[in-house]
């Protein structure tokens, strides 16, 4: 490991400070910073030569943990040690033990056709939410994650807490207007709607979908509620509430399509949806 940062004004910290702090850091750089043994292991799983250009902070008290020496075992580039002052700035988590990782901003192209599962984050802007949603569409195997302008940022710190590794296993995709949708999607486009006349669970969800979830107070953007494509589909519920937390309702239609599919058992789900782009 390299010597011990004790000062504000070292370069190396102000830069990891700034990414940890602000989004559009993270935006403009191309850079995120992920924090925790169980996120770094993760990543270095999937990082593959992307590895080498991560940096890696620890506290000056870590090394003595033995699941961080064995981390730093693994990882291709000696750790800077911060000034446990220094650290707690940096981290994001109350008394976290680190390490902290400043790494690339996986910055997948968006397919010129969608034509499998799919989830679109409209605004949604609470980041437990967002990193709900995506743990789920990890859990039960959609792939792909749409967030539009105006949705918290997917790498963040929060999001990626709430997460807990899911981005790992996930093609994501941020700053996606809603046309670019139009213009791609060649599956079933359904959304979560709590007036709508279709009910969840008399629902068909086999086929592979696009899945719109709108902002936590605004719903769906009015240009897609007005989509011809889109299916509204409403969870039942109690009168009592007068709609499900966004990542909720993510959760139950997402499980409910990957059980209809179970249920109808290898080669009875539905091909895909012949959807032409932009209908």
């Amino acid at each position: 490991m390299s010597e011990c940062i004790a000062s504000a004004a070292n370069e190396r910290f102000r830069r990891l400070l700034g990414l940890a702090t602000s989004a559009r850091e993270r935006r403009e750089q191309g850079l995120a910073v992920i924090e925790g043994v169980h996120l770094v292991q993760a990543w270095l799983e999937r990082g593959g030569a992307a590895a080498d250009e991560a940096q890696l902070f620890v506290p000056r008290r870590a090394p003595a943990s033995a699941e961080i020496r064995a981390l730093l075992a693994r990882f291709p580039r000696p750790a800077t040690v911060l000034d446990d002052r220094l650290f707690a700035r940096a981290s994001q988590v109350e008394q976290g033990g680190g390490p902290l990782a400043i790494v690339p901003l996986p910055q997948p192209p968006l397919p010129a056709r969608l034509d499998d599962d799919a989830v679109f984050l409209d605004r949604i802007q609470d980041p437990g939410n967002v990193g709900s949603i995506l743990r789920t569409c990890a859990a039960v195997g959609v792939r792909r994650v749409i967030a539009s302008p105006g949705a918290a940022q997917c790498w963040s710190p929060k999001v990626l807490r709430a997460a807990m590794g899911a981005h790992f296993h996930l093609e994501i995709h941020e700053g996606v207007e809603p046309s670019q949708l139009r213009e791609r999607a060649a599956v079933a486009v359904r959304a979560a709607d709590a007036a709508a006349a279709t009910p969840l669970f008399r629902a068909d969800l086999r086929a592979p979908a696009l899945w719109l979830f709108g902002n936590e107070g605004q719903g769906l953007d009015p240009a897609l509620r007005a989509w011809p494509a889109v299916s509204a589909i409403a969870i039942p519920q109690q009168p009592a509430v007068e709609s499900l937390n966004v990542g909720v309702a993510a959760a139950v239609c997402l499980y409910e399509q990957w059980r209809q599919r179970i249920a109808a058992g290898p080669g009875r789900a539905p091909s895909r949806s012949a959807i032409p782009a932009g209908s």
